[in-house]
């Protein structure tokens, strides 16, 4: 387990895993259900990620959208490659949307919207928040169906 996923608490924040990637809450919301998509190899370069890793990775944006599509029913979705601070190859990833939508009890303003997202701007969860968005979000990655799956 390589410090990028430590940083954002895996694996009590994680939502879902994959064979070289992992979804996690992010404790940051920007938006509902924001979360960082984390590659599990040791890599710090997005062109030093593996074959076997870029081809999950279009499973793993499928699976994204539709289970944030039930979760949040955004208008858009952003994913940000960032890594300035936490160098291993991972992508925050905010469901876009005018206005508030809640989340658990949590409504969170998509401060930046139609624009980019406003990264100063969001909702940090205290842990016990952060373990029950993550359970929550967990619900609706597992209504995502097998046949939506290749």
């Amino acid at each position: 387990m390589h410090q990028t996923l430590k940083t954002f608490g895996y694996p009590n924040t994680l939502v879902k895993e994959y064979k070289h990637w992992a979804i996690v809450t992010r404790r940051k919301q920007v938006t509902a259900g924001s979360l960082v998509l984390i590659c599990t190899e040791d890599v710090t370069a997005f062109s030093d990620v593996s074959q076997a890793a870029m081809t999950e990775l279009k499973q793993v944006v499928t699976d994204i959208e539709l289970a944030l599509t039930t979760a949040i029913d955004y208008e858009k979705i952003n994913y940000l490659m960032l890594m300035m601070v936490d160098p291993h190859v991972h992508f925050h990833v905010f469901p876009r949307y005018k206005g508030a939508h809640q989340l658990n009890s949590l409504a969170v303003i998509d401060h930046g919207f139609p624009g980019q997202p406003d990264l100063t701007k969001f909702v940090e969860l205290d842990d016990e928040a952060l373990q029950n968005t993550t359970k929550l979000l967990q619900s609706f990655f597992k209504k995502v169906k097998p046949e939506a799956q290749s």
